[in-house]
């Protein structure tokens, strides 16, 4: 090696290169060498990730049907696990549920109850497989003509029946994950969407206060009708919402802990009875009013829906679409007569 060196400089006098030359020409390697040593190794930061959802999965979530019934309010299961749930009005003033899943693997979801056919329309515009239990005979005739993939206790074998909970047969249905995606790879369904989750997130803790009409809300109230409301009490520690029905703790029947969100939309939409047995239609196609609350203030939104397959949009009042906090979502749709209240 050394000869090679001693040959290589030389060389380099042979063709005229000085001995000055030669030791700038070594020592700027050196020091380059050296400088090269001394620099701090920069490790590169994982970009943050959203975790309420994978974004880029492409796999279809579920839409499963929830009683809301006051006898079943107990038992509820598997909530937490959904991303998003809507709750609506139904016949009676009591609401009902449906709970979207994506990528998860909850074993006990209900208990589960019949379709209503506005829920539908939800479950269009997530292109959700839906799950439900029975049906009323509008959403029995819709399902098929929306070509909506459903699974259906009274003729599928997904569901399971829980004699144990000491309540009426019809509160007693429950499902898990693994049921029915057993079916839905069954039937043939696709398991994968091309369609853009509903609702957009942001990684970063947003900031509230500045938005335009901006209302301090640790307490949250959502009216349905005499008999049932809905209200959140807002915990500035976890930056949560814990819910709460009639004013009773909204818990998990299996794990005993209170349901939470991060974020609600309020959506108010005009109501009324289509039938002698009081069940219920929506007017939830063209815009209304409505807030988004997160991190403990609410701010008014408007909300535009062009056709029952289309996604909801939701804006602030300069037109704006609205980001969410990475988190669950509870969707209130609330009767246009009723208003929500947000107290300090």
């Amino acid at each position: 090696m050394k000869k090679k060196i001693i040959l290589f400089i030389m060389s380099l006098l042979v063709l005229g290169v000085s001995i000055p030359l030669l030791y700038q020409m070594f020592t700027k390697k050196e020091k380059k060498q050296e400088e090269q040593k001394s620099q701090p190794i920069v490790e590169e930061k994982p970009v943050p990730k959203l975790q309420i959802v994978d974004e880029d999965s492409k796999s279809r979530p579920y839409a499963v049907m929830i009683n809301n019934n006051q006898a079943a309010w107990k038992n509820h299961a598997g909530l937490q696990d959904a991303y998003l749930v809507y709750e609506i009005i139904t016949e009676g003033g009591i609401t009902r549920m449906m709970a979207l899943f994506k990528d998860q693997n909850t074993e006990r979801i209900g208990s589960v109850r019949s379709s209503r056919h506005y829920f539908l329309d939800y479950v269009l515009e997530n292109d959700a497989i839906y799950v439900h239990f029975g049906w009323s005979p509008k959403a029995q005739s819709d399902i098929p003509n929306l070509g909506i993939n459903n699974i259906n206790g009274i003729y599928d074998n997904s569901f399971w029946r829980d004699r144990t909970l000491g309540v009426a047969y019809e509160h007693t249905a429950f499902t898990s994950i693994e049921l029915v995606k057993q079916l839905a790879e069954k039937r043939g369904y696709i398991r994968e969407t091309n369609k853009d989750l509903l609702l957009n997130y942001s990684v970063e803790e947003l900031n509230m206060n500045t938005k335009e009409g901006a209302i301090i809300a640790n307490k949250v109230t959502v009216p349905y009708s005499k008999s049932h409301v809905t209200s959140y009490q807002y915990n500035p520690e976890t930056k949560r919402y814990m819910r709460y029905m009639n004013d009773w703790a909204h818990t998990d029947g299996i794990t005993g802990e209170q349901y939470s969100t991060k974020n609600i939309i309020i959506q108010n939409v005009e109501n009324y009875s289509m039938d002698s047995y009081g069940r219920q239609d929506i007017k939830n196609i063209g815009s209304g009013n409505g807030y988004f609350v997160t991190n403990g203030y609410a701010i008014p939104i408007i909300w535009t829906k062009k056709s029952r397959s289309s996604q909801t949009k939701y804006t602030y009042l300069d037109g704006t679409e609205i980001i969410l906090n990475d988190g669950n979502t509870f969707i209130q749709i609330e009767p246009i007569n009723m208003t929500p209240t947000f107290l300090e």
